[in-house]
């Protein structure tokens, strides 16, 4: 799944969840939904910091 995706659906998840009255279990579901999604795209960001890194030739690391 792209970024892109994982941020609609985690917009989406928590609208639901301030939009309408739910009840205890699917408040429940729809956290754990949510924290899918932050653990999926914290994954995504990870893997492009990482190709950039990679791209830049790790000068960051130059600079210590």
């Amino acid at each position: 799944m792209e970024l892109e995706e994982i941020m609609d659906r985690l917009e989406e998840t928590v609208r639901k969840m301030e939009q309408e009255k739910l009840s205890l279990e699917e408040s429940y579901q729809c956290f754990s939904e949510g924290m899918k999604y932050v653990r999926e795209g914290n994954k995504a960001i990870d893997q492009v910091e990482k190709k950039i890194q990679v791209l830049m030739g790790n000068e960051g690391e130059e600079d210590e």
